[in-house]
């Protein structure tokens, strides 16, 4: 019997070892490719924690007033000729989301993500024509998302370089992740960021990334990964996260 137990207790702690090595999937702009929902809309972060996404990753720009917006694109589209930087809040505001929604605030963005507790946040700030303006922008977004109580449950990630550092600096607690692809895993463990987050062409080039990456207990995050082939791929390998459009179909694939 006692053998028997001692068995029964090394399969568990085996199963629940593969369990939390699962590479989790993360919603790139919010669950936005299905009906009634656009790129970071409130509405796609809604249907990522629907669909039991394990986070959802979304864009920060700061608007000439100081306001923090939640956009993809340096500007809103055809008609415009000022990129959202130079423009105030309120026209910012006016624009309207494919699915009728208006541009979020990060405030009411982040007010949406308290709905959802189980779901966590990637926050990537834009890079911005100026450090002191990424600056501002960093030290603005950290203080509301710590205020805000979510704290625990947001990444954050940048291109720029410059808006990893002052992340780190600003919030040395929380997880940053790089995005450019030109640092290696030890340039990223010197800078004292989490891991690489990087389109998955440069893992393609520099396939030693990933188990480099987990020899210094970095995280490796792989986007924007859309065919199964390489979903499936990528979770083999054992990445901790993939970015994808298609968060229902790249679940099923990662649970299966």
């Amino acid at each position: 019997m006692k053998k028997q137990t001692i068995l029964l207790t090394l399969c568990l702690l085996v199963a629940s070892a593969s369990l939390s090595a699962q590479t989790k999937v993360i919603a790139h702009r919010g669950y936005w490719d299905t009906e009634g929902s656009a790129q970071n809309s409130l509405t796609a972060l809604r249907k990522a924690a629907e669909v039991g996404c394990w986070g959802s990753e979304f864009d920060v720009w700061q608007t000439s007033d100081g306001e923090l917006v939640v956009f993809h694109d340096s500007k809103l589209g055809k008609g415009y000729d000022r990129p959202i930087t130079e423009m105030t809040a309120e026209e910012v505001r006016a624009h309207r989301l494919p699915n009728g929604e208006r541009v979020p605030t990060l405030e009411e963005y982040l007010t949406e993500a308290l709905k959802h507790p189980d779901l966590h946040l990637v926050f990537e700030l834009k890079p911005h024509p100026t450090p002191s303006q990424e600056r501002e922008a960093v030290a603005k977004g950290v203080q509301m998302v710590e205020e805000m109580g979510l704290a625990d449950r947001t990444d954050y990630i940048s291109f720029s370089l410059e808006a990893c550092r002052e992340f780190h600096r600003v919030a040395p607690a929380a997880k940053v992740f790089y995005l450019n692809g030109n640092l290696s895993p030890d340039e990223l463990k010197t800078e004292g960021f989490a891991g690489p987050d990087y389109n998955f062409a440069i893992f393609e080039l520099h396939p030693s990334w990933i188990e480099e990456s987990r020899s210094l207990d970095l995280e490796t995050n792989v986007w924007t990964v859309n065919k199964d082939s390489l979903i499936r791929r990528y979770a083999k390998k054992g990445v901790d996260y993939i970015t994808t459009n298609r968060p229902e179909e790249a679940l099923e694939i990662v649970e299966n």
